[in-house]
């Protein structure tokens, strides 16, 4: 099936937000995108001839929930990570960083405080600001080229304002697939100190064979109920563009104010081609993740050895999951927006700059590897290139 992936698939013109905005982002057509965080891959054939079906209906009207869409999603959790939950937990969303916008909106209070672990996606930065809330960023530390949570660092950062945590697994850009030692400790201290956690596990799928995702509020009902889940198949399956994501809240009353919530926005409905795709996706889709997992681990390696026979001053920090390699670049001496220029105007790549996922991320660049070898070989070799002119 290698071939699948193989395939270098043209996305210009096709209202593609990573390809056809390089003018707008990056003032050229010529950069190589590797930036945002969908892949250049086709998404599983059931899931393309599903669609085509639904399409040749020819009637696009409202959609409703229905049982055999929440049993896929109940089905493809308890298969794939072993975590069994009911379908009344169940609630839906355009996407996941809505969905935390909704929780934030609903669960906390304006000047309340919300932690995060940086370098983190970026929106959660954008989400917390732009509520009226506050951040705390209990940031993570990068040891023997990993990341960990600073627990005990996080223990002093907490007071009666602190309502919310954002927790983000696994963990994007840093690649980190969180033990559930790791997961426990922390399930602990939020528990401790009466804080609701929202974990965003939209890359829970897309774990390496050495690792396992583990679901927070799969460790304990107590857990369980102080978190709020957040997943979709638009990552795993490629199907970002459709706009289906799922909530699962354990607790009752979490689950009853964020419904009201989002109802205020007339959001109830779910897109007619996102929940076919979705549904397909879970039930037909397990064995193309398999080998796009497989596909995705070996392009991680490829850079690893690449980066680190060609260009020594570059380090790939060690990940666990995710399409998405953490690029540490501080040897190169430049600042984050000097990085920005090098990538851009001399090796003519546009990745995601480290900068924006928090202080500590200066430095460092995100590289999206959820791509044709072909692809990923390009953009190697004209960094490779532009890095001999400068540093060599």
């Amino acid at each position: 099936m290698r071939e699948y992936f193989d395939e270098t698939i043209d996305r210009n013109l096709t209202f593609s937000y990573k390809w056809d905005e390089r003018k707008k982002f990056f003032d050229s057509d010529e950069v190589l995108p590797m930036w945002v965080a969908d892949m250049d891959f086709r998404s599983p054939k059931p899931v393309v001839d599903a669609l085509i079906n639904r399409a040749q209906h020819g009637v696009y009207g409202y959609s409703s929930s229905t049982n055999s869409y929440d049993e896929a999603v109940v089905g493809w959790l308890e298969q794939r990570h072993h975590w069994k939950i009911k379908r009344e937990w169940l609630s839906y969303s355009p996407g996941v960083m809505p969905t935390i916008g909704f929780l934030i909106a609903c669960l906390t209070e304006p000047g309340d405080k919300v932690v995060l672990q940086s370098p983190v996606y970026y929106p959660f930065f954008d989400v917390i600001k732009r509520s009226g809330r506050k951040i705390v960023d209990n940031a993570l530390v990068l040891e023997d080229n990993t990341y960990k949570m600073d627990l005990d660092k996080l223990e002093t950062q907490l007071d009666s304002s602190v309502k919310m945590l954002l927790l983000c697994s696994p963990h994007n850009p840093v690649g980190r697939v969180w033990t559930k030692d790791e997961l426990t400790r922390l399930g602990e201290i939020c528990l401790k100190h009466n804080i609701i956690i929202v974990a965003d596990e939209i890359h829970g799928d897309l774990v390496f064979k050495q690792s396992k995702h583990i679901p927070l509020a799969s460790i304990s009902e107590e857990l369980a109920q102080q978190t709020i889940t957040c997943i979709a198949p638009s990552k795993t399956f490629n199907i970002a563009g459709l706009q289906a994501s799922s909530v699962i809240i354990s607790n009752a009353d979490l689950r009853l104010k964020f419904r009201k919530e989002i109802s205020r926005y007339s959001l109830n409905m779910m897109n007619t081609f996102g929940r076919v795709a979705a549904e397909v996706s879970y039930r037909q889709g397990g064995e193309w993740l398999d080998h796009c997992l497989e596909y995705i681990y070996d392009n991680n390696q490829y850079v690893k050895q690449y980066v680190e026979t060609n260009m020594p001053l570059i380090k790939v920090i060690q990940s666990e999951g995710t399409y998405l390699v953490w690029l540490d670049c501080r040897d190169l001496k430049m600042s984050g927006q000097e990085l920005r220029e090098f990538m851009l105007k001399k090796a003519k790549v546009a990745l995601s700059d480290g900068f924006i996922f928090g202080e500590n991320g200066d430095g460092f660049t995100r590289m999206n590897i959820g791509c044709p070898r072909e692809v990923l070989a390009e953009g190697l070799e004209r960094i490779k290139s532009a890095y001999i002119k400068t540093f060599e």
